[in-house]
């Protein structure tokens, strides 16, 4: 006898090539839970989880991974305000949240590369959706784009597709829920050539999976791109260029700056290079 729950963590945990062998077998197990920190850094989480049961306290907000500083308006606009950014950056502030998704949808759909940076920071080593950077998975050459416009890295490497959860069943093989981008997924066939810049050259991804619940903006701005596009699945990759992701909006004006990405929003503000 064996359970047919796995809670998997380590540092093999990253390892989302290793990890489709796990999450492919879901007719032997019924729960698979690879956190979001399964790494050194998570070893935090594990300390306070010990303390937590010694002591008999529940620990809440175990699932979120967005545990991270945020940012209000006020703070947003004392950053631009300074002489580094003033006269180097335009803005605008959508009043609405369905402004903020149609304007970035938009940009993505035309070809742009956008920064997406909102609320509080993800913990662990994957941009999940508040400091990532974005793209149309449907350009063939976008990966390319990026490389050359902000990575600055190898070609070879490829990036993941964030897709709404709804959709999953219709564009990957398998009912692994991948809320964390913990596991590769097969992209099905008659797909592949939709979405070229994530589909890497095995045929697989590694997906995460969004919904409402978990990330209510991140939900929006995919479910207004399926609108425009009907593909309801964005390029995403961490916020940065050759350094860590970036933590504070600071560092995501920075990054506009030295590089060629096309548009930053934070929180509902649009950010553009005059």
């Amino acid at each position: 006898n064996f359970s047919k729950n796995i809670v998997f963590s380590g540092g093999c945990a990253l390892n989302s090539s290793a990890n489709k062998f796990i999450t492919d077998k879901n007719n032997m197990l019924e729960n698979i839970f690879i956190n979001f920190a399964p790494g050194d850094n998570g070893g935090a989480l594990g300390a306070a989880f010990i303390v937590a049961a010694n002591y008999n306290l529940n620990l809440i907000n175990i699932k979120s991974p967005y545990l991270g500083k945020k940012f209000n308006k006020n703070e947003i606009i004392e950053i631009l305000k300074n002489d580094k950014f003033n006269n180097k950056l335009s803005n605008k502030f959508f009043d609405s949240d369905d402004e903020l998704f149609k304007t970035a949808s938009k940009y993505l759909a035309e070809g742009k590369v956008i920064g997406w940076f909102q609320d509080r920071m993800e913990f662990g080593p994957r941009a999940l959706g508040n400091r990532s950077i974005l793209a149309d998975p449907r350009n063939s050459d976008m990966k390319n784009i990026i490389n050359k416009k902000i990575k600055r890295r190898e070609s070879f490497r490829p990036f993941a597709p964030s897709i709404l959860e709804e959709f999953q069943s219709e564009w990957f093989e398998g009912n692994f829920l991948n809320p964390y981008m913990s596991s590769l997924a097969t992209v099905k066939k008659e797909k592949r050539k939709i979405i070229p810049a994530v589909t890497h050259v095995d045929n697989t991804a590694r997906l995460q999976t969004v919904n409402k619940e978990d990330n209510s903006k991140f939900s929006g701005l995919l479910t207004h791109f399926y609108k425009l596009t009907k593909v309801p699945i964005l390029l995403n990759t961490s916020f940065n260029e050759n350094e860590p992701i970036v933590n504070k909006p600071e560092e995501a004006l920075e990054c506009i700056l030295r590089t060629d990405m096309d548009a930053i929003f934070i929180n509902n503000f649009l950010i553009e290079k005059i």
